[in-house]
């Protein structure tokens, strides 16, 4: 009877981890900012770029007079518009953060380029990839620079993720694994219950684990969904299977959203020589842990900001501003229509 082949060793764990390459977000050259929005990530928005940057807050808009005014209040923003034509008219603001729900982005975003703001387009991008399609070729002819809030990919933790990758120390790739749950009451007045406003757990959670994988494994060959509808209609619950194909033959993401419960939100990269593990939420702030096959285990340190992550996105975004460069290279907006294909594919299977 045959052997089993013996392992090949596998190459030593590296010495150390590699430092993080993004930068501290208070070099950003400062510009003026209007929200577009008034809700919870509205709010977290206007504190981080007030805790962590030097960016302006010079504006808010709002569809209602008294919640914008209750908004300006209390950021210490100068201007309350009503409505998304007074912002987009107002000479102060340089760029627009779009932090309506997703039943608005495209409009808005059209809307905006057309007045020649740049843009930070909050999660998911749009409804469908056919509109961030549109929305990416309007800005590259209007010559305006356009980012999916996608707030992750530059946080600290992710350049270090992104430099294992780069240099190939976890292996051949072989499997992520990531979720997004959260537990909402089941209200059919909440956004993420309301079909006219496109809710559903993809669109809003899921756009976490589909956009690492995208980062990790490029843009899946296959896409399985499995899933159950709320009790409004929508998806509430969201397992997925992609498979990474040519790219990385035999890798495969497994992933998993929902509505209807508190999950670890923790994320793994594996590959045939060591993995990483993203302890949660895995979309936040934290720490890297690299494990080797033999054992070694590697730790980033701490991070800096804990309360302010989405400070690094905005930072980044007013970088590119300043040095005239319309796409970042973190996240270009052609892999931003590629998630909301993968999003789209699950949604159709799902019905």
């Amino acid at each position: 009877m045959s052997q089993p082949p013996t392992p090949k060793p596998a190459p030593p764990a590296p010495p150390r981890l590699p430092q993080p390459r993004t930068p501290d977000p208070t070099e950003a050259p400062p510009l003026g900012w209007g929200i577009l929005g008034t809700g919870g990530i509205a709010g977290s928005m206007a504190r981080a770029l007030r805790a962590h940057t030097r960016q302006r807050l010079v504006a808010v808009a709002s569809r209602s007079a008294k919640r914008g005014n209750a908004f300006a209040a209390e950021h210490d923003i100068p201007t309350a518009h009503v409505g998304t034509e007074q912002l987009l008219a107002d000479d102060e603001v340089d760029v627009v953060y779009i932090a309506s729900p997703h039943s608005e982005h495209y409009r808005q975003a059209m809307d905006a380029i057309a007045a020649g703001k740049h843009l930070l387009v909050e999660k998911a991008f749009t409804q469908t990839a056919e509109q961030a399609v549109e929305i990416a070729q309007f800005a590259a002819a209007s010559d305006v620079t356009v980012l999916e809030a996608m707030w992750p990919r530059f946080l600290p933790r992710f350049d270090v993720l992104r430099q294992l990758l780069e240099t190939g120390a976890l292996g051949e790739l072989q499997v992520v694994i990531a979720d997004h749950g959260q537990y909402f009451d089941p209200d059919p007045a909440h956004r993420l219950f309301a079909p006219e406003l496109a809710g559903g757990a993809l669109l809003d959670l899921g756009v976490y684990p589909v956009s690492l994988a995208s980062m990790v494994l490029g843009t899946p060959a296959a896409v399985h969904a499995f899933g159950s509808r709320a009790f409004t209609g929508v998806d509430g619950q969201v397992s997925l299977v992609l498979d990474a194909g040519a790219q990385h033959p035999g890798a495969q993401a497994v992933l998993n959203t929902t509505l209807l419960a508190k999950t670890p939100t923790t994320a793994s990269i594996s590959g045939t020589v060591a993995r990483v593990e993203l302890p949660g939420p895995f979309y936040a702030p934290g720490v890297l842990t690299y494990i080797h096959r033999d054992g070694t285990t590697l730790q980033t340190d701490p991070p800096t900001i804990t309360d302010g992550g989405l400070a690094y996105e905005a930072a980044h975004l007013a970088q590119l501003v300043a040095d005239g460069v319309r796409q970042s290279p973190l996240l270009p907006l052609q892999e931003t229509v590629a998630i909301m294909r993968t999003l789209d594919t699950a949604a159709a299977q799902l019905g």
